[in-house]
């Protein structure tokens, strides 16, 4: 039998991996058009867009998924405990880009494909590394952490 809290996380997940389609709407656009429209030369293409394009998903990311998939872990919350919670959002997300960024060139020279597919294909792995940092250090459900205590 599966247990309520492994449903729960699952549940999350897949939650997750729905609501992430607006960040990487949002990072594939803009990827496009800084990478296409916008600049010119590799590092401008490769790094600096694929930067900027992180940097705005991430902020979408935060948005959809602390009012869609943990909005239960922070009903209630004043401005500033959300704060400390994007703080802590963007700096995992800040570190997984960098491995993101690592995937996509290691793909990219290996494949010789458009950085747009390297990039999907790298936001696929970081995906689930972000996933389990959310559920497990960013949005914890410190309610339940406070009644294993008493």
């Amino acid at each position: 039998m599966i247990s309520e809290p492994f449903k729960e996380t699952c549940v999350r997940f897949v939650k997750q991996s729905i609501s992430n389609l607006a960040g990487i709407i949002t990072d594939t656009v803009v990827l496009w058009i800084c990478s296409h429209l916008i600049f010119n030369g590799y590092a401008a293409e490769n790094i600096l867009s694929p930067f900027i394009s992180f940097e705005c998903a991430n902020f979408v990311n935060f948005l959809v998924v602390s009012r869609f998939v943990f909005k239960d872990r922070i009903k209630g919350l004043g401005f500033r405990p959300l704060m400390k919670r994007f703080l802590a959002y963007n700096a995992s997300y800040t570190a997984t880009f960098f491995l993101k960024m690592v995937l996509l060139l290691q793909i990219q020279f290996i494949t010789k494909l458009d950085v747009v597919w390297c990039n999907l294909i790298a936001l696929a792995i970081t995906g689930i590394i972000n996933f389990i940092l959310n559920d497990k250090v960013i949005f914890k459900n410190r309610k339940k952490q406070e009644q294993n205590v008493k």
